[in-house]
């Protein structure tokens, strides 16, 4: 289905279209409960306010208004009614004139509808659905006769990271790994009673996490993606047998009856989104582990008490009653359990008898993915977002080179390389913080930008054995409880950074920061240069050039994102008369040209989520346009955008409050009655021939 741009802007009042249910079950409903973050920290708006008293100077920079392309700056921030009130924004202008290479199509208008809506001349096909077999034995999806036998033979649930491997020696072929971030039970079963879930139901919902790797073959002429039983397609599950590496592996922190050796975990949580390897592998993050814990309440020892509460696990009962059935899910009788979660997690598709591999010494904190760049001499670094609201940004420096190649000897090298080596956080100053109000207001110079530091927390030797660069705190304690260690520092608490991805062209880094309505709050951090909004509900995107290596960057905000016709909306510069509006910047990729595409979580704007591409160099820096939408309740995540062929994994389709298995709201995408399943998506132009072009 394709849908013409008659109007660029729809309604919507302010807040995230995520529904509620979605909140529950994908993060625990993090955004309802307190900040884990209660550390003072060093708050740019300390520095604005010293400034204030010692100058009185915030209230005339506060009120300089800087043309922003043609569009300019409107008025305070805070006129969303602005969206409802323009018609006459010239769509068809944005699929006019010169464009950039990769982004000649005209972009989608924001819709509701329940399909996915792709440009005109493009179409789009289903790769894979949730519980379509991908092992042999596994039986054909039967929605009411579900078995957790049958699913851990199967392609699991709400799917969301997605690479693509190319299959030497075989033209087209190619290996798909799909994370599976999380379930949600009252989608995938009918009567569901939330309080009193069957043993099957639970031991279905472990078997739906993890990640799934099936080959695929393309169509020629076409993007099409057609699954096939390949000796490399595996499930990995809740209950896979993970190796953790790094300072952490064999701590007392690490160790539970079920483990006595601190070195083996049964499972892989919350995996968000991940990146490949130059050398083969797939890194995975783990996210909102916290929310599978239950009865935090019931730990008495005050130190561990404190470590889980930083780490957002509290109250009893889990959402999904895990803990009945599986102990080590109960924090009162396993306190050490949930130390066990929170890492980058690495998997060798090539071999689907190798163990996954957990590594420690890139930190414990809500990874929501683990990015590879390596530097002209072999050096490998590794940078992950802390997806939390005032939480911080990593990266991870190794002292081990890359050795070129795909044989065995490169291969069990460089499956070493996240072992040994530096993590860092991040501190980022601004240049003009005396001039940051909070209304996204941009100061004197055109531009939110600055400086910054990556702070040394974490040395891995090549033993394996870790040294704490952190005052106070012993090295498996920053590897375990690696937050603790950026609160220590003063490391800047940056509004929900997620996907965080180098430009493979330039070597720019970018990161999507998702939103935060509580900056700016009563008693939390308020606005400073790198977060210049107060109560960002449609977050931004920031642009680093780092000294890879090293220990300084330099950075400005590439956009800052929401309705165009909003003061307190930029989009690098660029005519905002002439971009699609965006909320909510969640996963990024890049196409072969270097443009960045942004995939969207939770879109503010009252649209349905979909996929972007923005113009990075050039005359045209900062062009947004909206390249498809999925359908109602989705997320759009895990984008690939190649020279032929886009794909994207459409998660928790007719996810939406007041729906369920019962009375589902949306029947994408097998139609009918059918109920909604997650699935990934291939689309390409029609009749073959290059994206964007």
């Amino acid at each position: 289905m394709k849908l013409k741009p008659l109007a660029l802007f729809v309604t919507h009042d302010g807040s995230s279209s995520r529904a509620s249910v979605t909140c529950r079950y994908k993060c625990g409903d993090a955004c309802s409960h307190d900040v884990p973050n209660t550390s003072e920290g060093a708050y740019f708006g300390d520095i604005v306010r010293a400034a204030v008293s010692r100058r009185g100077a915030l209230k005339a920079g506060a009120t300089t208004v800087l043309a922003v392309g043609a569009g300019g700056l409107l008025a305070a921030c805070g006129t969303d009614t602005a969206v409802a009130q323009s018609g006459s924004v010239d769509t068809g202008s944005l699929s006019g004139g010169s464009t950039a290479p990769g982004t000649g199509f005209t972009p989608v208008a924001p819709n509701t509808q329940d399909a996915v809506v792709v440009p005109d001349g493009y179409e789009h096909a289903i790769v894979i659905r949730w519980g379509d077999p991908i092992l042999p034995g596994a039986p054909a999806f039967d929605f009411d006769n579900q078995t957790a036998a049958a699913q851990a033979l199967q392609f699991g649930f709400n799917n969301d990271f997605a690479g693509l491997l190319p299959v030497d020696g075989e033209l087209g072929a190619y290996l798909l790994v799909v994370n599976h971030e999380y379930s949600t039970e009252p989608f995938m079963f009918r009567g569901y009673d939330g309080e009193n879930p069957t043993e099957e139901q639970v031991r279905i919902g472990l078997a739906a996490h993890g990640i799934s790797v099936v080959k695929v073959r393309g169509e020629a002429g076409t993007g099409r993606l057609t699954p096939e039983f390949g000796p490399q397609n595996r499930r990995i599950t809740a209950s896979t047998e993970f190796v953790v590496t790094g300072p952490a592996a064999g701590s007392d922190l690490l160790k539970t009856s079920a483990d006595p050796t601190g070195t083996r975990v049964l499972g892989t949580l919350n995996n968000c989104a991940g990146g490949l390897t130059p050398w083969g592998t797939v890194l995975s993050g783990e996210e909102n582990f916290n929310q599978y814990f239950a009865n935090a309440e019931q730990v008495t020892d005050p130190t561990v008490a404190a470590r889980l509460k930083r780490y957002g696990l509290a109250g009893a009962a889990s959402e999904r009653k895990w803990e009945r059935f599986e102990p080590r899910f109960d924090l009162a009788q396993n306190p050490n359990e949930a130390n066990r979660f929170g890492y980058v997690v690495e998997i060798n598709p090539w071999d689907p008898a190798s163990t996954p591999v957990k590594h420690s010494a890139l930190g414990r904190f809500k990874h929501e993915a683990a990015t590879i760049h390596v530097t002209g001499d072999g050096t490998v670094v590794a940078y992950s977002g802390d997806d939390e609201r005032f939480d911080y940004m990593y990266k991870f420096v190794s002292a081990r080179k890359m050795m070129p190649g795909r044989g065995q000897a490169s291969m069990r090298h460089n499956l070493t390389l996240l072992d040994a080596g530096t993590l860092y956080v991040a501190k980022l100053t601004g240049d003009e913080p005396d001039r940051v109000d909070g209304s996204g207001t941009l100061p004197p110079s055109g531009r939110f930008a600055g400086k910054g530091e990556w702070i040394p927390l974490l040395r891995t030797g090549e033993d394996g054995r870790g040294e704490s660069l952190v005052d106070g705190m012993s090295a498996e304690e920053v590897a375990v409880f690696t937050r603790l260690a950026g609160d220590k520092v003063g490391a800047t608490k940056m509004d929900r950074p997620e996907d965080f991805e180098p430009n493979p062209k330039t070597g720019k880094v970018y990161v999507a920061l998702t939103n935060n309505t509580q900056r700016g709050t009563d008693g939390k951090a308020p606005a400073d240069e790198p977060n210049p909004r107060n109560n960002n509900k449609n977050g931004h995107v920031l642009e680093i050039e780092d000294d890879h290596a090293g220990t300084a960057f330099v950075w400005n905000i590439l956009l800052v994102c929401g309705d165009p016709t909003s003061a307190d909306t930029y989009f690098g510069g660029f005519d905002k008369t002439q971009v699609s509006p965006i909320s909510c910047p969640d996963n990024l990729a890049f196409d072969p040209h270097g443009n960045l595409w942004i995939s969207t979580d939770g879109n503010a704007l009252k649209s349905n989520d979909g996929l972007f591409s923005v113009v990075l160099e050039g005359e045209r820096r900062g062009e947004t346009k909206q390249f498809l939408t999925v359908p109602k309740g989705a997320e759009t995540c895990g984008p690939i955008v190649d020279d032929r062929r886009v794909v994207v994994c459409v998660q928790h389709p007719g996810e939406v409050d007041g729906a369920g298995a019962d009375a589902p709201a949306s029947h994408w995408p097998d139609g009918g009655t059918s109920q909604p399943r997650p699935s990934v998506v291939a689309a390409w132009r029609s009749g073959g021939g290059f994206i964007g072009s």
